[in-house]
């Protein structure tokens, strides 16, 4: 499909005054990491839960920019967190990113889902329901119970990023998803661009290709099958790539950052660099999705000037 000279014209303007505008809008960006362990039932899954949120704790705490509220054990109740994403939504701006990581049991009766807790249950709808009163506008769930994939209807909004453990309500046994997730998050080959920074989609590629890994060593039938949605419509995919939509989002939501990237964001003028170059790479993913509406010698051009640009901030980032 060929553009007319106006559509170029703009296209070409999105492609300078994007990558400006979230650098700006991202500079003193603070992100917000909620992370509940849900009701084990039983010894073996209470320790198992807690020490998973205890890990995520540990590991998002590194982030700089990090507001971290992590909830197990008695404390996971559903007033603990209505509260915290109460306060939330008090604090945060629309530049802010909210990271909310659920583990645990979950059900579904076919009609509602909901995470056990200590006390009143949260269903998914409730759950959504306080997400959106949220004032930040980059926002990750990840759902890592059992029956995981019946909250992603109630959730699923435009600009969110839904990850869930099972594909439907309907997998109800618990999973090892979050096991992998937590994995992810500490394992540098999760990096699989090497910007020292784990996107959500490149957190999730590993943790399902690990699960889906841990089936067949184990001989097992796969009882569960993570999936992700970023586009605010459909049922999310477990390849997310150009060719179904899926995943473009979550390629650009930084996730936590490592080595050198880590400490470069403590700095001014190394932080807006390194902004900078986020947003450089955000540009790249976003251009190759869109590769199939445009002439080639477009996108090559394009490409080229992108790739080129972030090489000059790269070595700006190395001095």
């Amino acid at each position: 499909m060929r553009r007319s000279p106006v559509a170029h014209a703009l296209l070409r303007a999105a492609l300078v005054l994007v990558p400006t505008l979230v650098l700006t809008a991202t500079l003193n960006a603070a992100t917000f990491y909620v992370t509940v362990a849900g009701l084990g039932g039983e010894p073996d899954y209470e320790q198992r839960f807690t020490s998973l949120a205890q890990e995520i704790d540990k590991l998002v705490r590194s982030s700089p920019d990090a507001k971290v509220t992590t909830l197990s054990g008695a404390q996971a109740t559903k007033a603990q967190i209505q509260t915290a994403l109460a306060q939330i939504s008090k604090e945060a701006k629309p530049a802010d990113v909210l990271v909310v990581m659920l583990i645990g049991h979950g059900s579904f009766d076919g009609f509602e889902y909901k995470i056990n807790l200590p006390g009143p249950d949260l269903s998914g709808v409730e759950l959504a329901s306080l997400l959106d009163r949220i004032p930040a506008t980059r926002q990750l769930v990840v759902n890592m119970t059992s029956a995981s994939g019946g909250s992603r209807a109630a959730l699923v909004k435009q600009g969110r990023v839904i990850i869930t453990a099972t594909k439907s309500g309907t997998e109800k046994n618990a999973t090892v998803f979050a096991r992998y997730w937590v994995e992810a998050l500490r394992d540098p080959s999760s990096d699989t661009d090497k910007n020292e920074a784990i996107s959500a989609l490149e957190a999730f590629n590993y943790a399902e290709t690990k699960t889906a890994q841990f089936y067949e060593t184990q001989k097992r039938l796969a009882t569960e099958h993570p999936t992700l949605e970023d586009t605010g419509q459909g049922d999310g995919a477990r390849k997310p790539s150009p060719e179904n939509g899926q995943g473009l989002l979550a390629s650009r939501f930084t996730l936590l950052r490592l080595g050198q990237t880590q400490m470069a964001a403590t700095t001014p003028e190394k932080k807006a660099l390194l902004e900078k170059r986020e947003d450089l790479e955000q540009q790249i993913d976003k251009l190759k999705y869109e590769k199939a509406a445009m002439p080639a010698d477009y996108y090559q051009e394009q490409l080229r000037k992108l790739l080129l640009e972030l090489a000059k901030t790269q070595a700006e980032l190395d001095k």
